[in-house]
């Protein structure tokens, strides 16, 4: 596909771009967004292509999508900035927070549980009513009465949309706000994030229209994927597919707060977040967390050979992903997201990523409407990322 590219590339990420276009002439990009910043500046900002395909609208400078997981990076940062206040505990029990989530299994949860997907609720066993996840307060009803997949703590398992009522809630109880407006008052707002959970009326950005990904049936299918054709009850079926038909391109599923799969943002807007944990915690005036804090964000909090849900090593850093090589296993390059040893952030299903990484004073994210197969990066995203490494050690 040729597109149209614009945007601006610093001399030295010229390159950026170059491999940018690649995906939309060689790797089936429709329409997407890179940005790039390096100790404060901004090196890189392309965006391109389509944003819908139905009606042939192009991809503008402040066109957003939804960024599926990569919101959970949101949902985390609006916890440790209470954990920083010392309003939130990492090892206090759920309970002291949220009562009504402690049984069925659930009652020893902890607040480090649910940050590192361990608090043993990554799925429901029975289905989600129709539009389930446009309503807060049945989803969380929904977790509090859900029994414990496994005893918490004692194994992770990726809490798929979950992580953004279990982690969200904790946030809504603590601040006294939604989750939504707390990271638009403390995030967003103050930082002039184009980046949303849950989009308010008064927002005029276009938005892109998602499309799924095109199987291909000679690639090798990853544990995960068989488990979601072949297992309706497995818990990766249930956490794919029990969503109660949530349909991403539905307006009200943009305004709904799904703190797990659901923010709005593009590439800028997601920089934007993650310059301040780029640089020790503040950017331009914006304190988001202090040093101490931001130093605890990016260190491994949890690892693990076989995730309960992915069914691959994955590895955690209290709400964060950390760089993940699964290339050598069955199906691994969709399980996959290979980054800087320092760097956490988060891949959104079908290749979206954002992350910080504090050792370059990098920000990094890209954002698309083609979705790619598999829930981690595939080479579209990572092509951009290994360039962006390439050319900052040059």
């Amino acid at each position: 596909m040729t597109a149209i590219i614009e945007g601006t590339t610093s001399a030295k990420f010229a390159g950026i771009k170059d491999e940018f276009a690649r995906n939309f002439a060689e790797r089936g990009e429709v329409g997407a967004s890179v940005c790039v910043s390096v100790n404060g500046e901004t090196v890189v900002d392309l965006w391109g292509g389509i944003a819908d395909v139905k009606t042939d609208t192009p991809w503008e400078r402040d066109t957003i999508s939804i960024v599926f997981s990569c919101t959970k990076a949101a949902t985390a940062l609006c916890a440790h900035i209470l954990v920083d206040r010392g309003l939130l505990k990492l090892h206090a029990p759920v309970a002291e927070y949220w009562p009504e989530f402690a049984k069925n299994g659930k009652e020893n949860t902890t607040v480090q549980m649910m940050l590192n997907h361990e608090s043993a609720v990554p799925a429901f066993r029975d289905p989600v009513k129709p539009g389930g996840f446009l309503d807060w307060d049945y989803m969380i009803k929904r977790l509090e009465d859900e029994e414990a997949f496994w005893e918490p703590g004692t194994r992770n398992g990726y809490h798929m949309v979950n992580f953004g009522w279990t982690v969200g809630e904790l946030v809504r109880r603590v601040s006294g706000k939604s989750l939504g407006q707390f990271f638009q008052d403390e995030v967003a707002g103050p930082l002039g994030a184009d980046f949303w959970i849950g989009l308010p009326d008064d927002v005029t950005n276009p938005i892109a229209r998602i499309t799924p990904p095109t199987p291909d049936p000679t690639a090798e299918l990853s544990p995960f994927t068989k488990k979601l054709m072949r297992e309706p009850d497995s818990i990766q079926a249930l956490s794919f597919l029990n969503n109660g038909g949530w349909n991403q391109n539905d307006p009200a599923a943009h305004k709904a707060e799904i703190g797990g799969g659901g923010g709005m943002a593009n590439a800028r807007g997601q920089v934007a977040m993650y310059e301040p944990l780029a640089l020790g915690g503040s950017h331009k005036g914006v304190r988001l967390v202090s040093p101490e804090r931001l130093a605890h964000m990016g260190q491994v909090s949890t690892a693990t050979q076989i995730d309960a849900t992915l069914l691959a090593p994955t590895r955690f850093a209290s709400g964060f992903m950390k760089s993940m090589d699964n290339r050598a296993y069955p199906g691994g390059d969709q399980m996959s997201v290979i980054i800087g040893d320092a760097a956490f952030g988060h891949v959104g299903a079908g290749g979206s990523i954002g992350f910080a990484d504090p050792e370059y004073g990098l920000a990094f994210s890209y954002t698309m409407n083609q979705m790619g197969m598999g829930l981690l990066l595939n080479d579209r995203g990572q092509s951009l990322v290994d360039a962006t490494y390439r050319l900052l050690r040059e």
